[in-house]
């Protein structure tokens, strides 16, 4: 049996993504996570074979799950099951660990049949978001993607450089940076455009 663990913060949904798997003779769902926090706990104490998790999720988002099962160096493979079909995501996903990404549009049978891939050991992966991946490139840096991600919240530059400990000219170097590499006019554009490619 492969063992599974399904983190969704919608009930409804995280019911019946399980419900589903269960149906499957060889899979095997033994925990279900309502965020990202408990996602991670249960998953480092049930040891499963794949966790299928979504991205937005509180506490914790799917990609920082991923990211630290892989900092831990734990064996439960990945899956995100988002509803983002945005090439930004898919990098930052492949970049924290994940070994699938699929999308909630997809039949039901594409899920069961991700989990058993990457149990295996390989990738499954939505193909035309593959293919926008590996086109579409993500021009920010680490540093410029936090400073705009706390733009975003429309806070001030003295704010930011607080948060993250540095001066606040080198956060507006950060931000005119983004906003030179977007092309857009202002760091709200910048942030609102990063968060629509999947950047952020």
């Amino acid at each position: 049996m492969i063992r599974v663990v399904v983190a969704e913060d919608q009930s409804m949904v995280l019911g019946a993504l399980a419900a589903l798997l269960d149906l499957e003779s060889d899979l095997e769902v033994v925990g279900r996570a309502k965020d990202g926090e408990e996602a991670l706990t249960m998953v480092l104490q049930l040891k499963p074979d794949v966790l299928v998790t979504d991205i937005e999720m509180p506490r914790r988002t799917g990609l920082e799950v991923a990211a630290e099962l892989q900092r831990r160096g734990s064996g439960t493979r990945c899956i995100i099951l988002t509803t983002f079909a945005r090439a930004g995501y898919l990098r930052r996903a492949l970049d924290a660990g994940a070994t699938g990404y699929l999308l909630k549009d997809a039949p039901a049978s594409d899920l069961a049949n991700a989990v058993r891939v990457v149990h295996r050991g390989g990738r499954s992966v939505d193909p035309a978001l593959a293919q926008a991946a590996w086109t579409e490139r993500d021009p920010l840096t680490e540093r410029e993607r936090q400073v705009l991600r706390e733009a975003g919240e429309g806070v001030t530059s003295a704010v930011i450089a607080a948060r993250l400990g540095l001066s606040e000219g080198t956060v507006r170097n950060y931000l005119s940076e983004a906003i030179a590499k977007l092309g857009v006019s202002n760091r709200v554009e910048a942030a609102r455009l990063a968060r629509q490619r999947g950047w952020l």
